[in-house]
């Protein structure tokens, strides 16, 4: 068993038909779905979409209040253009950008927006991280 791993990562979601079009219009293709949760796969992962009060009985905490955006997601490219390009599509698609993307301090290129449930996804372009053609990352020794 390798401990040092993540599978899935579940976002609570206030109106699931909503958050799966939204992450639909971004180009992702939903991979199945069960009572109340979609899925969709990515790179050695997959992302799931469940109901907020779905969510919070699941977890065994019937009626908690979930809360978003305490937790930033990423995605990396490997240009200035290609993180435009998504922050762009994200923005279209119906997030809300809360840092347009731009040159940082420790020599990248990143901005933020936030999905329609308030979830914070970063674009980034990090020259210090290569990534491979599928956009998977390890990082450097």
């Amino acid at each position: 068993m390798t401990p040092q791993r993540v599978t899935l990562i579940t976002l609570g979601v206030a109106d699931l038909a909503a958050a799966i079009a939204f992450y639909e219009r971004l180009g992702w293709r939903q991979h199945g779905r069960q009572e109340g949760v979609a899925f969709f796969q990515l790179n050695g992962l997959a992302l799931a979409l469940f109901g907020l009060a779905d969510l919070a009985a699941d977890q065994g905490r019937a009626g908690a209040t979930l809360g978003a955006g305490a937790v930033t997601l990423a995605q990396n490219f490997a240009t200035e253009a290609e993180v435009d390009a998504a922050f762009t599509q994200a923005l279209a698609a119906g997030a809300t950008a809360l840092k347009p993307p731009e040159k940082v301090f420790w020599g990248g290129y990143s901005g933020y927006w936030a999905d329609p449930d308030g979830h914070v996804w970063e674009v980034a372009m990090n020259p210090f991280w290569p990534l491979a053609a599928d956009g998977s990352l390890t990082l450097p020794a």
